[in-house]
């Protein structure tokens, strides 16, 4: 019989592993570090926050500073106008993408491909492209904010919440992943509801939606993200202290505070209440996300 020697594989499979290992490591502290210095300077007092040179770890721990971020009444408002956005964004797209989804992927009409060909390039737009049409169309909106008919005379949408949400009501991305999603259902099932006497809407109401929380899930998480990161919009938007979101009133806290003897450590503890909840939403539904981002593979 002939006998074979393994005696070199196992190190050099240990080897690999462990290069691969090593790597990841390297990757996530470059992710992570950032954060990091962000708590750190949140926890450290005004003159351990300019130390140089600078320690990763507080000597003397302090919550001062997420004190008076809470005690800062431009700060609450933000995150109170930033939740509402969030929350707003959140049920539209749900409630339209689905729907959307739904009919791209089941129903039959004219000119349903190139729609969808459409919709799918408007992906590829850059947002600063839109960004002029979609403030004039802010400004202009029909008998809102002192405006006539015509959208003359007056600021529309400008510094409200409906403003603010505007870009975010339906997002083609999230319309593409429930078209996919709903196209890996049978459509023995929607065949069955309809000998039952079920409505279109119906049979999407009754028999696929309770089937579609992973995609609903992401489409929530993705929806959510989008609304609660975005800073541009409603920097453009915005010119009122009162309608500011998160992301614009951290800018206006580092502006006001910044300089050579700021004190960056309110800063930084604002930053860090503004991230926990993007942390909290994805360590919550991290498995709807990513069965949802799974189950919505590329098809058809």
């Amino acid at each position: 019989m002939k006998s074979f020697s393994y005696s070199g594989s196992r190190p050099h499979t240990t080897a690999r592993k462990l290069s691969g290992y090593i790597i990841l490591v390297s990757v996530a502290l470059l992710i992570v570090m950032p954060f990091l210095w962000v708590v750190s300077l949140a926890l450290k007092g005004p003159q351990e926050s300019l130390a140089y040179p600078p320690d990763l770890i507080p000597h003397a721990l302090t919550f001062n500073n997420f004190s008076t971020v809470l005690s800062n009444e431009m700060m609450l408002g933000a995150f109170i106008n930033s939740v509402l956005v969030a929350a707003i964004a959140i049920a539209t797209n749900v409630a339209f993408t689905t729907l959307a989804g739904y009919a791209f992927a089941r129903l039959r009409f004219p000119g349903r491909e190139v729609v969808f060909f459409i919709l799918i390039a408007s992906t590829m737009v850059p947002g600063a492209v839109t960004l002029v049409p979609l403030f004039l169309m802010t400004r202009g909106f029909p008998l809102m904010g002192g405006n006539d008919l015509l959208g003359h005379g007056g600021v529309g949408l400008l510094n409200t919440i409906p403003g603010l949400v505007l870009p975010h009501v339906i997002q083609a991305l999230n319309i593409f992943l429930a078209r996919q999603f709903f196209l890996e259902l049978p459509e023995d099932w929607a065949e069955a509801a309809r000998l039952d006497g079920a409505s279109e809407f119906l049979t999407f109401l009754r028999v696929y939606l309770p089937l579609s929380r992973p995609m609903v899930a992401t489409i929530a998480i993705l929806s959510f993200t989008s609304a609660w990161e975005d800073f541009l919009w409603p920097l453009v938007v915005t010119s009122s202290p009162d309608s500011y979101t998160v992301q614009v009133a951290l800018n206006v806290l580092a502006g006001t505070g910044g300089g050579g003897s700021a004190d960056w450590g309110p800063v930084m503890a604002a930053a860090v209440l503004a991230t926990l909840p993007l942390l909290l939403v994805f360590l919550f539904f991290q498995r709807h996300f990513v069965e949802g981002l799974a189950s919505g593979g590329v098809k058809g």
